[in-house]
């Protein structure tokens, strides 16, 4: 099967990674000559749920297209054994290795773990606004690609083989977990559902693994996911407040708590071309209370006030309260109200009506109704106010011309040319 061509056009070479559910290999597209990466799962079983997982990143990986995201190139089924076909996906190969195998070798300087989470949470920022989480954010998940010499090695992100759409249906049956147990967020381990802190959190525990060259939550899937419901991610205190304030954040029990994305992209650019390579402080969004209106005071007559009160305009916001509540309270109740009646108003055509405090003139009351207009109406006013004035200036113009004479004299002329001249003057008169 290895010297056979797989849908007619690809030739497999060595297996590059595999897992649980496919293996990856190198291979060559005979007909553009180009070196691929092909991603080739597990024969169909009749599980539903695997079917559909393997769909589901067939059709989410032919739709993302970004730098820090591995490009799909073709999809199809493997059918040289027609009684096991077995979907497979082309991508670009990759030269470099994954993150698992960087940390192995050391630990990350601040400044190489600046450069992959910028990347990955730029990634990410651009999958979440498409309503698309990731769910399986691993260091083996990222791969590092060299650009130039001596330059940091660019991160892509890959395999989404478990992603799932935000509020979409479940990919996997009611109550499985899904995930590396390592990096599992705790709602992923309570099995609630997910949204895009849920990437964070993975994210947070990738930087964390990063500095620390270690598993944060190591152990069989049971006690890793159980562990991170009963402590924070222990920070090691020779990491920069700085540091150790953003993974806390990212990492916080709470999904509400974490920064989103694009934050977390901002705080690592900055960690980039500071000198420490330290990254920037997230920006808290705090909700805005909008001040209330001043409360206006009620309008009220000479009648309702009652002896004693002076029929004055109501005072501005200089006036005090208690000599209006006594006013109001010293009221007479109106018939058919007992004394504990509440006061009411009562509209009475032959009172005064109090004026307001604010005598602003009819100029400035059209001003202000007409700031309150749309911009589309205010507009449309505006054209035809100017229309108007137009006009109006047309007419005066018209008005004031002189009107020309009705007949046109002619200078008095004699003999034939002047008889010639009044026959034809007779002849254009109506």
């Amino acid at each position: 099967m290895t010297d056979e061509l797989l849908s007619g056009r690809y030739r497999l070479g060595e297996v590059i990674g595999r897992g649980g559910m496919s293996s990856v290999y190198t291979a060559t597209d005979v007909n553009l000559g180009r070196d691929v990466a092909l991603k080739l799962f597990a024969p169909q079983s009749a599980d539903a749920d695997e079917l559909r997982r393997q769909q589901a990143e067939i059709e989410l990986l032919a739709t993302l297209n970004h730098p820090s995201l591995v490009t799909l190139f073709d999809a199809g089924t493997d059918t040289r054994v027609p009684e096991e076909p077995r979907p497979f996906l082309t991508m670009e190969l990759v030269e470099g290795q994954d993150l698992r195998t960087r940390i192995r070798h050391s630990p990350l300087p601040l400044d190489e773990v600046a450069v992959v989470g910028a990347g990955v949470a730029d990634a990410l920022a651009y999958v979440h606004s498409l309503g698309i989480v990731h769910r399986d954010i691993k260091p083996a998940n990222i791969l590092l690609v060299p650009v130039r010499p001596g330059e940091p090695l660019r991160p892509k992100l890959t395999d989404f083989g478990i992603a799932r759409l935000v509020d979409g249906t479940r990919l996997t049956a009611t109550g499985t977990m899904v995930g590396t147990a390592a990096y599992l967020s705790p709602e992923q381990s309570r099995g609630a559902d997910l949204g895009p802190a849920s990437d964070i959190y993975s994210l947070g525990l990738v930087l964390l693994e990063c500095i620390k060259g270690e598993l944060e939550y190591p152990g069989s899937a049971v006690e890793s996911a159980v562990a991170r419901l009963h402590r924070a991610p222990a920070i090691p205190d020779s990491v920069p407040a700085e540091w150790a304030q953003l993974i806390r954040a990212m990492t916080a029990l709470d999904p509400l708590d974490r920064p989103s994305a694009p934050d977390i992209e901002v705080a690592l650019r900055h960690a980039l071309v500071s000198p420490g390579s330290l990254p920037g402080i997230l920006a808290e969004e705090r909700t805005r209370v909008l001040p209330a209106p001043p409360a206006r005071p009620p309008r009220f007559s000479p009648a309702e006030a009652g002896p004693g009160t002076a029929s004055a305009p109501l005072a501005g916001p200089s006036a005090q309260a208690a000599p209006l509540t006594a006013a109001i309270a010293a009221s007479p109740a109106p018939a058919g109200r007992g004394p504990g009646a509440r006061a009411g108003h009562v509209l009475d055509p032959d009172a005064v009506t109090v004026p307001r405090a604010d005598h602003r003139s009819l100029a400035s009351r059209a001003a202000g109704r007409f700031r309150l207009v749309r911009r589309r109406n205010q507009v449309l006013l505006t054209l035809l106010l100017l229309a108007l004035v137009t006009g109006a200036v047309a007419a005066a113009v018209a008005l004031a011309a002189p009107e020309p004479p009705a007949v046109v004299p002619y200078p008095a002329v004699t003999g034939d040319l002047g008889q010639h001249l009044q026959e034809l003057q007779k002849s254009v008169e109506p």
